[in-house]
């Protein structure tokens, strides 16, 4: 299976940058692991944002391969556990699911038909947070997710 982050805005100014690749490298040692920024929509994002939320959400299409599972990056999304998320990533490997990208929106959001065509509307909280830290949010859970379904000690369960 291969996962794929996806995310609007310009690599040349993306913090976080050596821990995506990180986290990325460590996915990649079960999951092929591809991290890609995406151009946001040019041109009047102010006047008609919702054309531009169209626009963007044709770009992350142009970037799923046939037969991949989108999941998009969503406040009013699933509240997953780190265990859950390994889990529903074990079961569509065990499916022999080509692939997953996760998306993270630009400053706009996420275009409506795009998240009613996802697998998965995943919140990672109730608050709203920058994409960049979304974004590194999202590789580290990918990483937890493959320790936890390795056995790996880098996922610790809680001790009550």
């Amino acid at each position: 299976m291969k996962v794929r982050v996806l995310w609007f805005g310009r690599p040349s100014a993306a913090p976080f940058r050596e821990q995506v690749e990180t986290y990325r490298s460590r996915v990649q040692r079960r999951w092929s692991a591809d991290d890609r920024a995406l151009r946001p929509a040019a041109g009047g994002r102010d006047a008609d944002p919702r054309r531009a939320l169209i626009a963007e959400a044709e770009i992350v299409r142009r970037q799923l391969p046939d037969g991949w599972s989108l999941a998009v990056l969503d406040e009013a999304g699933d509240r997953l556990s780190s265990e859950g998320f390994a889990k529903w990533l074990g079961e569509l490997e065990d499916r022999g699911a080509p692939g997953v990208a996760f998306v993270v929106g630009s400053d706009l959001g996420l275009d409506g038909g795009l998240k009613r065509e996802a697998v998965r509307r995943i919140s990672l909280s109730a608050m709203t947070w920058p994409h960049h830290l979304a974004r590194l949010m999202v590789w580290e859970q990918l990483f937890r997710a493959v320790s936890i379904l390795g056995g790996g000690g880098y996922h610790r369960h809680r001790v009550q």
